[in-house]
């Protein structure tokens, strides 16, 4: 006999207790054929008839009516299982230390630090807005989300997204300075700093954007501080499309072009395999990543 399938037994269950195929599927939101596939596939597994027919309804056979308190004794058990788990969570406590830019603090977390305040309210949630890897290092951080994977053996490090960006423009600058019209020609506007210059001509040139120090006549090592600088029409920035979404007084440029990709890691130390308070923000964080 193979071993019964879970949503198999869910499926008798309610089965049983409606009555009626019709009425356990909707109890489930399944199609009926499916329920009625899933009801067929358990007593293959176990080689009995569960239910037999009489007229419109469905009624259990000996064998069905044998089993069906051995079923509900499962359902309590797994429910017992959620609430434990579900438990377990609630009583984490401590404090955890994510680090993150402060863009990304401002504008992407707080969605995933709601889910986690209600999953684990005896948790104290520390964010720490820095782009500096070192946090991690020097332990003034718990988890670290970047665009950049760390080369530290000591760290643990996974991809969650591959996030997309555009540049982006207040209307009061292109009233003033005209709209660019290809990536070509933002050589001749002006662009906010975002802290560091060299580093930005490098990124841009690639991808056709041909930029020099005196396109950057302004800007700041905040992230936050620029991006009121873009805001407020001193220039052209690139932002994560997911921020420049949230953020009113801007307009994407070249809305047609391909995206510019960046990848996010989240990094962690290698307390990720033993500590239950670090493993449920981490796992939390990747899926609230994976599924933006």
């Amino acid at each position: 006999m193979n071993n019964p399938d879970w949503t198999h037994i869910r499926a008798f269950l309610a089965t049983a207790e409606t009555g009626s195929l019709s009425a356990a599927a909707r109890q489930l939101g399944l199609t009926q054929p499916t329920l009625s596939r899933q009801v067929a596939a358990l007593e293959a597994a176990l080689g009995v008839l569960l239910f037999e027919r009489l007229g419109r309804s469905l009624v259990l056979t000996d064998a069905g009516r044998e089993l069906l308190p051995h079923g509900r004794k499962m359902v309590e058990g797994a429910n017992g299982l959620s609430l434990a788990a579900s438990a377990q969570v609630q009583s984490i406590e401590g404090t955890i230390r994510i680090t993150a830019s402060d863009v990304m603090s401002a504008f992407v977390l707080p969605p995933v630090l709601q889910r986690l305040r209600q999953q684990a309210p005896r948790l104290t949630i520390d964010v720490v807005a820095s782009n500096d890897i070192r946090d991690l290092m020097r332990r003034e951080a718990d988890i670290a989300i970047r665009h950049v994977r760390p080369d530290q053996p000591e760290l643990i490090a996974r991809l969650v997204q591959e996030a997309t960006a555009h540049f982006y423009a207040a209307p009061s600058y292109l009233a003033r300075h005209g709209r660019p019209t290809s990536l070509a020609d933002l050589a001749r506007h002006d662009f906010v700093n975002f802290g560091d210059i060299e580093r930005s001509i490098e990124f841009f040139g690639p991808l056709g954007v041909h930029l020099t120090p005196d396109n950057f006549r302004i800007g700041s090592n905040s992230g936050l501080a620029a991006w009121e600088l873009v805001r407020q029409g001193f220039g052209i920035g690139p932002m994560a499309d997911d921020v420049a979404e949230n953020s009113s007084g801007v307009e994407r440029l070249f809305p047609d072009q391909p995206p510019i990709q960046f990848p996010v890691w989240l990094t962690t130390h290698r307390e990720l395999h033993t500590s239950r308070r670090i493993r449920l923000v981490f796992d939390l964080l990747a899926d609230f990543f994976a599924t933006k």
